[in-house]
């Protein structure tokens, strides 16, 4: 099944907002409802392409005319991701980022293969996973480029039980990665929000990491293999867990967002499937008290496999629980709600529980039972479908994300939201702003935000300048401009400063030397030449 070309997912899973969100959304935001018809995809045709002389060479680079595609709905479907920004100038008719073709190879030697008869074409390239980016990730800043739908490249390659290991292909969603897994008695324990459509490459791409991050880590902490194809040839890192034979290239690739090459497959750190998963919820007066218990079990421990926390707005809302919104529950929240979850053998759960539920309590914290936990987990791949329901209303809905030292988090918090408030305020579309904590280490954590307001009369003209803003607040408080979306294009220039010139005049050489003409994925991650 392919996802929903101008919005979130399986189609079947759309739903309207509730009347009682869309008054609310009306009377506190100024939310107008959209007046421009919906575009049908069947009534829209895109002109020809412009790569006619490649198309034969591609298509036996990769087995037959079958698994090339110019028509105009597979390059609809491949034209940029998910972002707001992305659904609005699809849903507005603008497919000027649209590739000239769609490319599916089935073999690490078919992508070297179309690599190659890029080069000679000089075609750009822009590997296409489940094409989840909300960063800009997939529109590079050059002319005709063809989409690299690794979609055929989704098998379970090998499993170690001794080693706990796996080597999955690239274009293998993260559901079909989990049942593989699960028929051999393991899991991955990679469960981002876009895990219903996202894939293992991307996962590695862009340094991705799960809501059960606490307690597996992030995917780049699971990784101890890579096999990239570049235009220059193969680059095949980790023999070893862990190695002291000099820098580790594994870190070079994970999170080059297919700049340097294609990932065609990842060896990956498999555990146990657990025997029992419990999640409940707790109640805290405030985010700055519950962000301190979070704080508290980072460090000393017990961890929880799931820990995350919303503030007052995103409580009072219902956001952590996004099948509840406009229900009882979110009507009667109070301070902020954090959500525990454990998974693993019964008495390691039981355990866990008991000692991390003495913490929470010294530090504030009141139990509020399994209910708030139990809707969470259920509900916890709705947001982008709520997402698309306020576009079709008329509101605007975007998340952006940081991380930072836990003594920067409250300055960081604080800056963000006043650039998001001040920004939107003065451009007449007031903002409704949520947060949440969802990954927590040591030494710091991350901050979600999502953000909600009227439209305006430019969508993505209001948003910008305030996306900038927030870029800027993120810098000037310490954080880094982005935990776990990646950099794309939205983020570069901030990733730039971030990064500083020595930095990113490395990650130049490195690309001059695995894509010596700038075929991959121009203007995502480092600026073009």
């Amino acid at each position: 099944m392919d996802m929903l070309w101008n919005g979130w997912g399986d189609p079947a899973k759309a739903a309207p907002l509730p009347d009682s969100v869309t008054g609310l959304l009306r009377d506190l935001l100024g939310v107008k409802p959209r007046t421009t018809p919906a575009l049908a995809l069947d009534d829209i045709s895109l002109p020809g392409t412009a790569i006619d002389t490649a198309l034969q060479a591609l298509a036996e680079a990769v087995g037959g005319d079958d698994h090339v595609r110019t028509d105009s709905e597979s390059r609809i479907r491949h034209t940029r991701g998910k972002s707001t920004p992305d659904l609005l100038r699809i849903r507005a008719g603008d497919f000027s980022d649209a590739p000239q073709a769609v490319v599916l190879p089935a073999t690490h030697d078919e992508v070297l293969a179309v690599l190659r008869t890029c080069a000679a074409h000089g075609l750009a390239v822009v590997p296409f996973g489940g094409g989840t980016s909300v960063v800009g990730g997939l529109a590079p800043e050059r002319g005709a480029f063809i989409a690299l739908d690794l979609r055929r490249m989704n098998g379970l390659l090998d499993l170690d039980p001794v080693s706990r290991t796996a080597v999955l292909q690239p274009g293998l969603r993260a559901p079909e990665a989990e049942a593989l897994l699960a028929g051999h008695g393991f899991t991955l324990g990679h469960f981002p929000q876009s895990y219903e459509w996202a894939t293992i490459g991307g996962f590695a791409a862009a340094r991705s990491s799960g809501q059960a991050s606490a307690g597996y880590g992030r995917f780049d902490e699971m990784v101890l293999g890579l096999t990239l194809a570049t235009p220059e040839g193969t680059l095949e890192t980790g023999r070893a867990p862990r190695s002291a034979a000099g820098p580790d290239l594994r870190q070079l690739i994970l999170g080059s967002e297919g700049c340097f090459g294609v990932i065609t497959s990842v060896v990956v750190r498999i555990r146990p499937l657990p025997e029992v998963r419990v999640y409940e919820g707790w109640r805290f007066a405030s985010f700055e008290e519950g962000a301190a218990a979070l704080r508290r079990l980072a460090q000393d421990g017990p961890r929880p496999t799931v820990l995350r926390l919303s503030d007052e707005t995103e409580t009072l809302i219902g956001l952590a629980q996004p099948d509840a919104i406009g229900g009882d529950l979110a009507q009667s929240a109070a301070g902020c709600l954090a959500i525990t979850g454990y998974e693993g053998t019964a008495e390691d759960t039981a355990q866990r529980r008991e000692q991390a539920a003495a913490v929470l309590t010294a530090c504030g914290g009141t139990l509020v039972g399994a209910e708030p936990g139990e809707r969470w987990a259920h509900g916890r791949f709705s947001a982008p479908y709520l997402r698309d329901a306020l576009l079709d209303v008329g509101a605007f809905a975007e998340t952006l994300e940081t991380a930072a030292f836990w003594s920067r988090i409250p300055d960081l918090y604080t800056a963000v939201r006043t650039a998001l408030t001040d920004t939107l305020t003065e451009a007449g579309t007031p903002p409704l702003l949520m947060c949440h904590i969802s990954h927590v280490y040591e030494n710091g954590a991350s901050l979600y935000f999502t953000v909600v307001s009227a439209q305006g009369e430019d969508p993505v003209a209001h948003w910008t300048p305030a996306k900038h803003a927030a870029n800027e607040a993120v810098l000037a408080a310490g954080g880094t401009i982005s935990h776990h979306h990646g950099v794309g294009t939205d983020h570069r220039d901030w990733y730039v400063r971030e990064a500083g010139p020595l930095g990113i005049a490395a990650l130049r050489a490195v690309k001059r030397t695995l894509d010596p003409e700038g075929l991959l994925n121009p203007g995502v991650l480092l600026p073009t030449d």
